[in-house]
């Protein structure tokens, strides 16, 4: 195993542990190979009618290269913002999406809008602590609407659903039972069905993170995490099937990707593990954050955004050698004054990326220079 330390915000140090067979021995301080670290500038700013809310991963986007725009959702107690920016920042459009109510006295709250891109349309996503809700990806027209079963609950316990992502042409979510509900998604029309519902975490999810399985046998293309810091790997397909456990430590991983064949997991502690997702060995340990991750996103490079103010860029490859992980850091950058809920990459090259903060009625960009 090779753990990073940052002794400064742009200063990565390295130490090692010798695991036996599974230890890792590649030299992060030499670089990657053909790697060169970008530098990031802070670009316009793009308003919000009210700050996010002080939830991990509140923070969506969907860029749409035809018609040159990005879209951008974030989440404020009942409702959603959602909004659409030309590249250069300047909003074109905002509106808000409101939780269905169902039954009960007080507006439910939203715990996490994420647009969902599959190989054929694309949903934009929204969960609350009364169901789950499947919007065309401009938010104006409902297609779907799953109200959460509470019956198994305790009356002290919550009742929400929280992670979300897609795999192929299934949506899946998480809810506060540890239960995962898989849902088979239509061509186009609002004919969704829960197709199967997953039972490997005993705590809430936290998040989801998939990549295509690219026609592998035995391929691990999804993973869910939980408050207890359980990772779940999956093989999805018609049947989904549970490949592997890593066990958690007592600390909660809020946010988790998925990079060929790695699982990136950030955790309450600050610090963010890499794993071989087909057998679960622990390869890298970043000591990335002073207080507790809030996202992580990829475009190819790994975002770590935490609550600490500070956003960081990891440049990830493997030693053409022996095959092992590997981890260089590229970039830091501090929002002052600013406890982080979301962050993602704007665009798939990566050359620029978006924040969210508690109390920070803007969403802050980012672009390399």
């Amino acid at each position: 195993m090779v753990a990073v330390d940052l002794e400064g915000p742009y200063e990565p140090r390295v130490r090692r542990a010798d695991l036996g067979a599974a230890g890792v021995t590649s030299d992060l301080g030499r670089g990657l190979q053909g790697s060169e670290p970008r530098m990031f500038r802070w670009e316009r700013s793009i308003p919000l009618r009210g700050s996010a809310a002080a939830l991990c991963n509140n923070l969506s986007v969907l860029q749409l290269p035809a018609r040159n725009l990005t879209y951008f959702g974030v989440v404020h107690g009942p409702s959603a913002q959602l909004l659409s920016a030309a590249p250069e920042g300047v909003p074109l459009a905002q509106r808000q999406l409101h939780a269905k109510e169902g039954a009960g006295v007080s507006p439910p709250l939203i715990t996490q809008v994420h647009w969902c891109v599959l190989p054929f349309r694309v949903l934009l996503v929204l969960t609350s602590h009364r169901g789950i809700q499947m919007y065309e990806s401009n938010g104006y027209t409902m297609v779907y609407w799953h109200a959460l079963d509470s019956g198994d609950a305790s009356p002290v316990q919550a009742v929400f659903a929280r992670g979300i992502a897609a795999s192929g042409h299934f949506i899946c979510v998480g809810t506060w039972s540890g239960r995962v509900l898989v849902f088979d998604i239509p061509a186009k029309g609002p004919n969704i069905v829960l197709s199967e519902e997953l039972a490997g975490h005993q705590t809430p999810i936290t998040d989801i993170a998939t990549e295509p399985a690219q026609g592998q046998d035995c391929v691990a293309d999804m993973v869910t995490a939980d408050d207890s810091g359980l990772l779940c790997v999956w093989r999805s397909g018609p049947e989904f099937t549970l490949l592997t456990r890593i066990p958690g430590f007592g600390v909660p991983c809020p946010s988790v990707q998925l990079w060929q064949g790695i699982i990136a997991a950030g955790y309450g502690n600050g610090q963010v593990h890499l794993y071989e997702a087909a057998t679960g060995n622990l390869h890298v340990q970043i000591n990335a954050h002073a207080r507790a991750i809030c996202a992580l996103d990829l475009a190819p490079e790994l975002l770590s955004a935490g609550e600490d103010t500070f956003v960081h860029i990891w440049k990830l490859g493997r030693s053409p050698e022996s095959g092992y992980i590997e981890v260089e850091h590229c970039h830091g950058e501090c929002v002052s004054d600013t406890q982080l809920c979301g962050a993602r990459f704007c665009d798939s090259s990566g050359s620029s990326f978006a924040v969210t903060g508690y109390d920070l009625a803007e969403i802050r960009r980012f672009s390399s220079v």
